[in-house]
């Protein structure tokens, strides 16, 4: 029997690779939480000039712009376990390297910016190998839980532990936290590479297929889709309004609600702490509602969580609102994320990962310079109302593709992954 899986919630089994893997992806996050918080502490001790320090932020963006579609090609021409591991050490080696020069005195915001360029890069690879790699390690109706469980544990060993650790290594060395990185990295190359499984079906390559033309077919695949089309385009657009709003976010807090540093702090972990429960309700939410209304349901909550946030004037209000809007986001993400999976053509889904991920993160550093110009000439409280307003949007290019949680057999629109039941 041949079923389109829409919204499985059975839970998936930790051993047969996933244990590895998600520990691999714990582990990484926990390191790259290191470096992006000391990051900033070392632009601003190297540097006063607020292009140079805000460069360092743009490069974490950039190369998705530039080599994300071209990530997903290889990704999918490749071994992705390989890919993985290859990307880990190649990137323990970069930190490693610039450990040492930071050790040594010999760092620099020249290099610095080149660092998160570099690492940014590889990710494109690494990110689009992982979610092509994750479907083989898990049965399809666990495919929901496992992405819950794999991004909450993302969340709690970056949000949650990584940044009480930072002052703790900053203690010994400003070149503590990126050594702790490269050695994150290559702990987690190591349990990607002990994997024994081998790679999704892939169809054979016509003769004389170029990384040019697969990336097209990557694009094109995704706009066929008209599930996948619409994530895209809503997804694009609630960037464009959390590129707003996280840019602004501490001039909302410490400016608009006078709140200072520790409000700023207690909201980022009411965020945190929401997105931990929205993993652990998600497949709750999935199984009453079905994948896309459940995502559905999560971009109208957000907006009621914006609109509270931009109108009432109150820091417990705020941290109340950010809890809501945080478990909503994380309850978006893995359903998104999910459904990218199950309906992405077999073989392709390096390509359609790559696809969507490039042109949804696309509007973050347009939001970012709108939300900074919309509080400077209305008031800090703004940029929450725009980022409502994009969510508005976003909601509304989501009505079209509703209809992605019908279960059909045998699909016919050429794009829908089937999964045989075993």
């Amino acid at each position: 029997m041949v079923l389109a899986e829409t919204a499985g919630v059975a839970a998936p089994a930790w051993r047969g690779g996933f244990g590895r893997l998600w520990s691999a992806a714990v582990l990484s996050s926990f390191g790259d939480s290191l470096r992006t918080a000391a990051l900033p502490l070392l632009a601003v001790s190297l540097t006063d000039d607020p292009l140079l320090i805000s460069s360092v932020a743009a490069c974490g963006y950039l190369p998705w712009i530039i080599f994300g579609l071209l990530g997903g090609a290889v990704a999918d021409r490749v071994d992705q376990r390989r890919a993985m591991w290859a990307a880990d050490t190649v990137r323990a080696l970069l930190v490693g390297g610039f450990a040492v020069a930071v050790a040594l005195g010999h760092a620099s915001i020249g290099l610095l910016i080149a660092l998160a360029f570099a690492l940014t890069t590889l990710q494109t690879l690494f990110d689009n190998a992982a979610t092509a790699l994750l479907p083989v390690l898990v049965e399809p109706g666990a495919l929901g839980g496992a992405n819950a469980r794999l991004m909450t544990g993302q969340r709690v060993a970056g949000g949650l532990l990584g940044g009480p650790a930072v002052p703790l290594l900053l203690a010994a060395g400003a070149a503590a936290p990126f050594a702790a990185n490269a050695a994150t990295f290559l702990v987690a190359a190591a349990l990607v590479a002990s994997l024994r499984v081998s790679g999704p079906e892939r169809p054979p390559r016509p003769a004389g297929s170029t990384l040019r033309r697969e990336m097209a077919e990557g694009l094109r695949a995704l706009g066929r889709d008209r599930a996948l089309r619409g994530l895209c385009a809503a997804t694009a657009l609630c960037n464009v309004g959390m590129g707003a709003l996280i840019a602004t976010l501490v001039v909302i807090v410490t400016g608009w609600l006078g709140a200072g540093t520790k409000g700023y702090a207690a909201v980022l972990t009411a965020y945190t702490v929401g997105s931990l429960v929205g993993g652990a309700v998600n497949s709750r939410i999935v199984a009453r509602l079905g994948r896309m209304r459940a995502v559905l349901l999560a971009g109208a909550v957000q907006i009621a969580a914006l609109v509270v946030m931009g109108v009432v004037r109150h820091l417990p209000v705020t941290v109340a609102a950010l809890t809501v809007f945080g478990l909503m986001g994380m309850v978006w993400n893995v359903n998104t994320t999910t459904l990218m999976q199950q309906r992405s053509p077999a073989g392709m889904l390096g390509r359609v990962s790559a696809a969507f991920r490039t042109l949804s993160v696309a509007g973050a550093p347009l939001g970012a310079v709108l939300g900074g110009a919309v509080a400077a000439v209305w008031g800090p409280n703004s940029p929450a109302l725009l980022t409502a307003g994009f969510f508005v949007l976003s909601v509304a290019a989501l009505i079209p593709a509703r209809a992605a949680d019908v279960v059909v057999g045998a699909p016919d629109d050429g794009v829908t992954t089937a999964h045989v039941s075993r």
